[in-house]
């Protein structure tokens, strides 16, 4: 398949710099944008640098940023990962705090914005479908394995929360991906079916016919029609029943907050999620697996649901970061720190 690159701009910025959490996650003080802590401000010679990159992929531009490892040379060969972003977030986030601590082990790393979100393209904006989250994992693979320097022979995924789900249903059969990690899994079908922890059985019928009404409205030409928006007080976001979502609304709107970034999507892409299971054929992933959550995750049910049901491989783990909820892998320091090590030795043991 031959892989256009539209646009790609080395960016090289000097700027004083960055210290505090408060200052690293802000994304109008980081040139790139980049909003979690620790993140390259400038590209320096002999470190982790950042390039922003534009692909097409299915007639739509992706907006992505590649990760290269310290003292690059484009004449070696080097593993690479491919980074999945969570539901509602873009690469600027956790997914390139990942790829960037990945990028330090060694590794070329990839993050994407999913098409129709974040900066790339797609009309209506945040259709959110399992087609495209897993096309775009794949058009991923497909652009950093003609990237100079990568050893396509080593190419592993790495899906967090809503991207692991998605990475999950990739892996059953890109067989180009040698591993296949996740951190924090979050199954998009059965918590848009179900309700989170199962908690909206009785209301499938009455959400699907919401689906089908959004469906009809938009092929007329009416409004596109959006759920999980929501503008909540601090007291309301307080009383939220899970700590995935009170955390989650911290994470997203303060700590860590990008303008790119949306909970909402459309209501019609309903008709699709519901009725996507990221477990669904997963006994076709046959290469190493491993599953990182926290063991205090409210999500963790479905890490330990997909982990059961992955009976293709004999190499797998599931690993529980003590003490973490589902938000805090994405950003405390402590937790990461035993994610990263964790990917780090899964990595150079099966890539």
């Amino acid at each position: 398949m031959k892989f256009k690159v539209i646009h790609s701009v080395l960016l090289v910025v000097t700027i004083g710099a960055l210290s505090g959490g408060s200052m690293a996650a802000d994304y109008k003080q980081n040139p790139f944008t980049l909003v979690y802590e620790g993140a390259i401000a400038e590209n320096v010679k002999g470190k982790v640098n950042i390039r922003t990159v534009t692909y097409q992929l299915n007639g739509l531009d992706i907006s992505a940023n590649v990760y290269t490892p310290a003292n690059y040379d484009a004449g070696n060969k080097y593993p690479a990962v491919v980074v999945a972003h969570p539901n509602g977030g873009v690469k600027e986030q956790v997914a390139g705090l990942y790829a960037q601590r990945l990028a330090e082990q060694g590794y070329i790393t990839i993050a994407a914005d999913a098409a129709y979100q974040g900066a790339s393209g797609g009309q209506p904006r945040n259709v959110d479908k399992p087609s495209h989250r897993i096309e775009d994992i794949h058009g991923m693979a497909d652009f950093i394995s003609q990237y100079a320097g990568v050893d396509t022979a080593r190419l592993g995924l790495l899906g967090i929360c809503g991207g692991a789900g998605y990475s999950l249903a990739a892996a059953q059969t890109d067989q180009r991906f040698k591993s296949i990690a996740t951190v924090s899994m979050f199954n998009s079908g059965r918590v848009r079916r179900n309700g989170y922890v199962d908690s909206q059985l009785n209301t499938i019928q009455a959400r699907l016919q919401q689906a089908s009404v959004a469906r009809a409205q938009e092929a007329a030409g009416g409004t596109v029609l959006y759920s999980g928006d929501a503008n909540l007080t601090d007291e309301q976001i307080a009383k939220l029943p899970f700590d995935l979502y009170r955390q989650g609304y911290e994470c997203y709107w303060k700590m860590h907050a990008h303008p790119n970034s949306t909970f909402k999507y459309t209501t019609s892409s309903l008709l699709d999620l519901m009725r996507f299971d990221a477990t669904n054929q997963i006994e076709l992933i046959d290469k190493p697996l491993l599953m990182i959550a926290g063991s205090k995750a409210d999500s963790l049910y479905m890490t330990e649901d997909a982990f059961a049901k992955a009976t293709g491989t004999k190499d797998k783990e599931l690993f529980k970061i003590e003490g973490a909820t589902h938000i805090e892998s994405y950003w405390v320091p402590k937790y990461v720190n035993q994610a990263v090590e964790k990917l780090t030795h899964f990595y150079g043991k099966t890539l």
